[in-house]
């Protein structure tokens, strides 16, 4: 099987004059599920080849030249295809319209326009010849770095392919995620109350890192701590455990939480305690500060079911509000300013029910 065979290539039904909008909707839907599941791997593979490239032949170059110029057809082709039976569908209010976004944004990149400025130099100089890629900076990239199944492995090189995979991943997202929302909240006994995206000045999150649930007393004093630092309240109150790392892959960082409270830019920090500074754009650097732009998700139904990991990549309000975003085509700056909050909206101690997710809208 080549390359080109391993991917899952999306085709119209045989059965679809027979269908209804929301079966058609659904077996493309369908194909987007089993495409996440099957693509990832073979990008990471085509990351592998070119990655090799210093050493071919002359015939290496002229086949595999004509592998990956069928590859990038094989998506133009698809994304056409799914364009238009998106279309004729969208009357019927079945599609969620984020994935013309993700198309066009698929399609500038096969096209050579990629949106990664970094990467203009090197792109462009394959497409005019591919036999740039004998240049090993040019080859590193272009090629990138394998991601792994799930796309989040730290890489040292985030290179166009690794682009292609990101969009290809994007528009299956907007096609299959809306539908494991709704899924998710009925098997999980609980419902999105709220959703929204906030933007906020520059922040300061202050507080403990340790785990203060089998700790009553020193909760009571950080609570009370917090408290008292009302004048430099931010507008947004609440408290929360503030999830990161440190602007690094989940796969070589840990998770540091910290029971704590935003407050405005500069606010002193107590002594023994730690701070997270947040600013509304992106300084372009990895880690710290991080970027005060988040989904906010509110939550009603089972209290005991929200923070269920069972099930879930992470936790049930983690997975939903995370697929959210995805299915709305948002970027989540994984991982150079990932972060994500457990919010308590009655203070620490009580129910958690509703989270944070960082953005870059």
């Amino acid at each position: 099987m080549t390359l080109f065979e391993k991917f899952c290539w999306y085709t119209e039904s045989e059965q679809s004059v027979k269908m209804t909008p929301e079966e058609r909707y659904g077996y493309i839907s369908d194909w987007a599920g089993r495409a996440r599941g099957t693509n990832p791997n073979v990008f990471d593979e085509l990351t592998e080849l070119l990655l090799k490239s210093g050493e071919w032949s002359e015939d290496e170059f002229a086949e595999n030249e004509k592998l990956f110029n069928s590859i990038v057809g094989g998506f133009l082709r698809q994304n056409k295809l799914l364009n238009a039976e998106l279309s004729e569908l969208e009357p019927s209010g079945a599609v969620n319209t984020a994935v013309y976004d993700a198309l066009k944004r698929f399609d500038d990149e096969l096209s050579g326009n990629t949106h990664a400025d970094f990467l203009k130099e090197a792109v462009e100089a394959v497409f005019n010849d591919f036999g740039a890629l004998r240049r090993s900076d040019v080859r590193k990239k272009f090629a990138g770095s394998v991601t792994g199944s799930s796309g989040t492995d730290s890489v040292e090189v985030f290179g166009y392919i690794n682009f292609l995979k990101d969009c290809d991943a994007s528009v299956q997202w907007t096609l299959f995620m809306p539908g494991l929302v709704e899924y998710q909240q009925r098997d999980s006994g609980i419902k999105v109350q709220s959703f929204e995206y906030m933007k906020l000045p520059s922040l300061r999150f202050i507080g403990l890192e340790k785990d203060l649930s089998e700790n009553s007393e020193e909760l009571k004093k950080l609570l009370n701590t917090l408290n008292h630092m009302s004048e430099y309240s931010c507008g947004f109150d609440y408290d929360a455990i503030l999830l990161h790392h440190f602007g690094k892959g989940v796969d070589v960082e840990e998770c540091h939480g910290i029971w704590g409270r935003f407050f405005k830019e500069g606010t002193p920090v107590p002594d023994g305690y730690g701070y997270v500074d947040f600013v509304p754009l992106n300084d372009g650097k990895c880690g710290v500060p991080y970027i005060s732009q988040f989904a906010f998700a509110k939550f009603t139904g089972d209290v005991n079911s929200m923070l269920r990991e069972e099930g879930f990549d992470a936790n049930a309000m983690y997975d939903i509000t995370r697929n959210i975003i995805l299915g709305q085509n948002v970027c989540i700056p994984y991982p150079d300013k990932y972060w994500t909050a457990e919010v308590y909206l009655d203070g620490l101690g009580k129910a958690c029910t509703a989270y944070l997710f960082s953005v870059e809208k």
